[in-house]
């Protein structure tokens, strides 16, 4: 075999696993998305704020010395939180008003967001230390480090955890009941506004908890939610919003072709390959590549 050839594939073997490791924390944040829409058919896009604000508190809890642990518990709380209340306040008012005014409110709500982190926080980037001392694992001419190790594991046993919630809790059938029918649900007795205020308050502290996994690969800032939250509603549109393996599916798809297309071509295109793969699945599969296609009566 040509040497070349040889190490064209070990660069794109690295490359892979590098995109596996990104793509853990856009699927971690895409299950927000997802989960939120499957409910009430809302695209939050104030979700990647969620992030930002889990991020930002995990960081201060650590600057006073406190254990990784806390601090990893103080980000998934103050994000999960932070949605219900936003979720109470914001969206639930303007729940049966239509898709129009809740993206618009949406919108609205990110940018809030983002500015009130500048005022509060500070625009300058900020570091979150490592939890465990790095270690690269060499396989040929492939590096391996434990974090990125540490990433994925942690990223399937949130996937495994949601799998259970759904399937076997009290809960998670309520979820499940509320996402095909909120009227029926209602009807059965169930408490769809705290079923909803629950999913918010999930959904935002898994993203909380991937923004301190986020900070150890690069900086903490108050607009770090906003290129993530973008990355991962691609994600979970092209895996298939509204499903929770689509969701981590389209995230590992974004993750590995971002850095392939860095890796062998540029990395100036990294961002511009997701948004055509959006538009390539929009084409042939709308509802995405693990969604089912409903048909809406008018």
């Amino acid at each position: 075999m040509n040497q070349n050839f040889t190490f064209f594939l070990w660069d794109c073997l690295q490359y892979f696993i590098n995109g596996i490791s990104q793509g853990s924390l856009y699927a971690l944040v895409a299950l927000g998305y997802t989960m939120v829409y499957g409910i009430i058919r809302l695209v939050n896009f104030a979700h990647g704020e969620f992030l930002m604000i889990g991020a930002m508190c995990g960081y201060y809890v650590l600057r006073a010395n406190l254990p990784m642990p806390v601090a990893i518990v103080a980000a998934m709380l103050s994000a999960g939180i932070l949605a219900v209340i936003v979720e109470r306040l914001v969206y639930r008012p303007i729940r049966k008003s239509g898709r129009v005014p809740a993206l618009i409110t949406a919108i609205g709500t990110s940018l809030f967001f983002e500015y009130s982190g500048q005022l509060v926080f500070g625009a300058d980037p900020k570091t979150i230390p490592p939890f465990i001392t790095e270690k690269i694992y060499n396989y040929g001419e492939v590096n391996v480090s434990n974090i990125q190790l540490c990433i994925f594991i942690i990223t399937m046993l949130v996937l495994l955890f949601l799998w259970w919630l759904t399937k076997f809790t009290k809960i998670g059938k309520a979820m499940r009941a509320t996402s095909y029918n909120l009227q029926a649900a209602e009807l059965m007795g169930i408490n769809t506004n705290k079923i909803i205020s629950f999913t918010f308050f999930l959904g935002a502290a898994i993203a909380g908890l991937g923004g301190m996994l986020m900070g150890y690969t690069m900086s903490v800032e108050p607009l770090m939610g906003l290129n993530l939250g973008i990355k991962a509603f691609v994600a979970a549109v092209v895996g298939g919003i509204g499903v929770i393996p689509g969701a981590a599916l389209g995230g590992f798809i974004i993750g590995i072709a971002e850095n392939m297309v860095a890796g062998l071509y540029k990395s100036s295109y990294r961002d511009g390959v997701s948004f055509l793969l959006l538009i390539l699945i929009l084409l042939l599969k709308p509802s995405g590549i693990l969604g089912k296609n409903v048909k809406e009566k008018v």
